[in-house]
């Protein structure tokens, strides 16, 4: 039989995964001889054999990779020399251009949890077991390619039966760089204010903490955590009050599905979410009579996940109820990832600190997501999911490297490079100098990991954004091209980014919705109706402008919004409109006369189409976060968690002009209506989204005729609202367009950077 060689590279998801033994396996079981390395593109292959064998070997290489493993791309070329033996040996990394993907974080596999369970296994109990299947990848390195020496566990030589395991081809552990027992690895301790940590079982004792009703740190795979029992209404209310969190929802973690649905209905989707190595919080509709009010104020749906480390699931296994799990800082700073930051940082929070010594290298907060009629939605991309790369049209793939920046809430930064982008984990509020820092450090990092020096810079067009400063600044001292996208075109092309539409598959109309964002005539926008693809987005419909009173400060006080939108409803007379309803008694306490004046004198009151500040006003028309919302979204939150499809069937009236402007005054005639007549405030919520729904889905349907469009684009903050984004959704779908929604990065800013990286992208690729 002829004897040939063959060169096979596979690029993707391929290092830290078990790809080389899985390839050993495969090439010991067909008798064939040569080697297999990680470099820095990929997986290298190098493979002597009889020609039918080497050819079988290339079709099966991709039939059944190990569970993390994704291939993008498997390439072949013949090689001439002969073998330098007959075995097949597992070799040494090698060098070159970095490109290769690096794997997020995975939650334990069923073979480690039942390792750490089994009261005779050397790794019972272990808070750190891992495997090539599981366990910490991007918290933990420092470098490409992934070997330990890059890895934050560098710090703990293997003993002799972990490095036998790291050594064996055959071994599950083979080379797993995070391997380690008791014997070896990382250790844990609990110590409390004083410092002390003399316990000599610190998760039993952690777990008899909480039982007390006391509050601990928790470090686990990418921060730390504060901690306490959920079902305990007066500790989750202290946590509250120390950690300066008033309303905004607590996460939880339950110890399996079946306590998941003691408190939560669960959907067969959603409990197949919830068990995927990603691990992240899941929204999921809380059961009557069992709800968590202290856990998620004012809202129906809880975040809730399960245990993703070992040593989440030894603790979970010791309390009886979920724990409330929220990222460990203070109000207003990043994660803590330190220990000594865990102590100085949270010092009046927690009452005690379960800490071990394996270094976090690389922040990350957990993933958000639900499970939407079209499939699971993202609404935060961090643990788990970071930074798995969003694979593009092939028109990107002779495409100049790229960053992008991001906008100034929910920051991503993202990197587009042959052909694929990837975001980064979710970031923050760009508002504290401490997140800016770590948001400038992680693009360093994450450049270097993917050995990507950008040609172009893509930054937001609003000149104050600090993400768009430092674009410019970068720009300046690298001698990059920097490229200006407006926010709103930016969303349009990002779900056409992760649906791989191309640069020449027509246009879409792009229904953006969100809080505000500059628009390409200087002024606030926040309701865009847009017609455009990567080249460019036209404006052919909008929300009605609605002046925002206070600027920035609209966005935190609902009743100010109340009054600008009554006023444009109602004009001056708007006081003797809502006579007779709870409204008149709200606002007699309130400046009104000063928001007037600034409308009116159009002082620190611009005009802004925001489908955000329209949710506020109805929000708190019903006295939902009626003076101040505590967090973004808050009162959209309350107003969606108040609607429901059985209090109503018919929405409010909105009209429409022949330019594409949804004007409200219809919308609060028949509200103001409502109220007087006592209607409850589901069937006003529900009437405001049923109302919207169908106006926007008018104007759509408008603007598509007219440009000849079949594809419509949903996507900004607002769409994560479900009510709405279902109905449109459903409505546009039977009106026989083709709807496409985000699933591989958020619909909010945490999105934004994909869109920005493919204008900029196509921009520089034909210039």
């Amino acid at each position: 039989m002829a004897q040939i060689g063959q060169r096979i590279h596979v690029q993707g998801r391929v290092q830290g995964v078990g790809f080389r033994p899985y390839v050993w396996r495969l090439a010991t079981q067909e008798g064939l001889a040569g080697q297999v390395c990680n470099d820095a593109s990929g997986v290298c292959i190098d493979l002597w054999g009889p020609s039918a064998r080497v050819q079988g070997f290339a079709s099966a290489l991709a039939q059944n990779p190990p569970p993390l493993a994704q291939i993008d791309a498997i390439t072949c070329a013949p090689l001439g020399d002969p073998p330098p033996n007959a075995s097949f040996d597992i070799v040494q990394s090698s060098g070159g251009a970095v490109r290769t993907q690096i794997t997020p974080d995975a939650a334990t596999c069923p073979d480690c949890l039942r390792e750490v369970r089994n009261p005779v296994d050397r790794r019972h109990g272990y808070a750190f077991t891992n495997c090539t299947h599981c366990g910490p990848r991007l918290s933990i390195i420092a470098g490409i390619p992934y070997d330990r020496a890059r890895t934050s566990m560098q710090a703990f030589a293997m003993c002799a039966n972990c490095q036998r395991e790291y050594d064996t081809p055959q071994d599950r552990r083979f080379h797993a760089q995070p391997n380690a027992c008791p014997a070896c690895g990382p250790r844990l301790w609990l110590e409390d204010a004083q410092g002390r940590k003399d316990d000599p079982d610190p998760v039993a004792q952690t777990a008899r903490l909480l039982a007390q009703g006391k509050i601990v740190a928790i470090k686990g795979i990418g921060g730390f955590h504060l901690a306490c029992d959920a079902c305990n209404g007066e500790t989750v209310r202290t946590l509250r009050t120390r950690k300066h969190r008033r309303i905004k929802p607590f996460a939880l973690m339950a110890r399996d599905i079946a306590q998941i649905r003691r408190f939560c209905h669960l959907s067969d989707a959603e409990a197949a979410l919830l068990a995927t190595p990603a691990a992240p919080i899941v929204l999921l509709q809380q059961r009557a009579g069992m709800a968590l009010p202290a856990i998620a104020p004012g809202l129906d749906r809880i975040g809730v996940m399960l245990p993703h480390t070992p040593l989440h699931h030894l603790l979970l296994a010791q309390v009886d109820h979920p724990l409330v799990m929220t990222s460990g800082n203070a109000s207003g700073v990043p994660q803590a990832t330190k220990n000594a930051q865990a102590r100085a940082g949270l010092a009046g929070i927690a009452d005690a600190w379960l800490m071990h010594d394996r270094a976090i290298l690389n922040r990350l907060d957990d993933s958000v997501m639900r499970v939407d009629a079209h499939g699971p939605a993202i609404l935060r991309r961090g643990r788990g999911l970071a930074p798995a790369p969003v694979a593009l049209h092939g028109a990107f793939a002779d495409a100049p490297p790229v960053l992008a920046m991001g906008a100034a809430q929910k920051s991503v930064f993202c990197l587009l490079k042959t052909g694929s982008a990837v975001p980064s984990q979710h970031i923050g509020d760009l508002t504290t100098a401490e997140t800016f820092a770590d948001y400038r450090a992680e693009i360093v990092l994450l450049r270097d990991l993917l050995g990507v020096d950008p040609k172009v810079i893509a930054v937001d067009m609003h000149p104050d954004y600090l993400a768009t400063r430092q674009g410019t600044q970068l720009a300046k001292e690298t001698g990059a091209k920097l490229v200006q996208v407006q926010h709103h075109h930016a969303h349009l092309a990002s779900t056409l980014a992760e649906h791989r539409i191309g640069p020449d598959d027509g246009p879409s109309v792009g229904v953006i919705l969100d809080g505000t964002g500059l628009g390409d005539d200087g002024t606030v926008w926040g309701g865009e109706i847009l017609v455009g693809d990567y080249h460019a987005a036209t404006r052919k419909g909008h929300l009605q402008p609605v002046a925002l009173p206070g600027g920035d400060a609209a966005a935190h006080a609902p009743w100010r919004n109340l009054v600008a939108h009554l006023h444009a409803a109602f004009g001056p007379d708007w006081r003797h409109q809502i006579t007779g309803t709870p409204l008149a008694c709200s606002l007699a306490p309130m400046p009104t006369h000063i928001i007037e004046q600034m409308i009116a004198q159009g002082v620190n009151a611009p005009l802004a189409s925001s489908a955000g500040r329209l949710f506020d006003a109805v929000a708190a028309s019903l006295g939902i976060a009626f003076e101040h919302q505590d967090n973004e979204g808050q009162a959209a939150m309350q107003l969606e968690a108040q609607a429901n499809p059985m209090a109503a069937t018919t929405g409010y009236s909105t009209a429409i002009s022949d330019d594409g402007v949804l004007s409200w005054g219809p919308l609060w005639h028949e509200l103001v209506a409502d109220l007087k007549a006592g209607a409850p405030s589901a069937v006003i919520a529900t009437r405001f989204h049923l109302g919207l729904g169908d106006g926007l889905a008018q104007v759509t349907q408008k603007v598509a005729a007219q440009a000849g469009a079949t594809r419509i684009v949903l996507s900004g903050g607002v769409m994560q609202n479900r009510f709405l984004h279902g109905y449109l959704r459903e409505t546009l779908t039977d009106a026989g367009f083709t709807v496409l929604s985000q699933q591989a990065v958020p619909a909010n800013d945490g999105g934004i950077a994909l869109g920005q990286a493919a204008i900029a992208a196509i921009a520089s690729n034909t210039s």
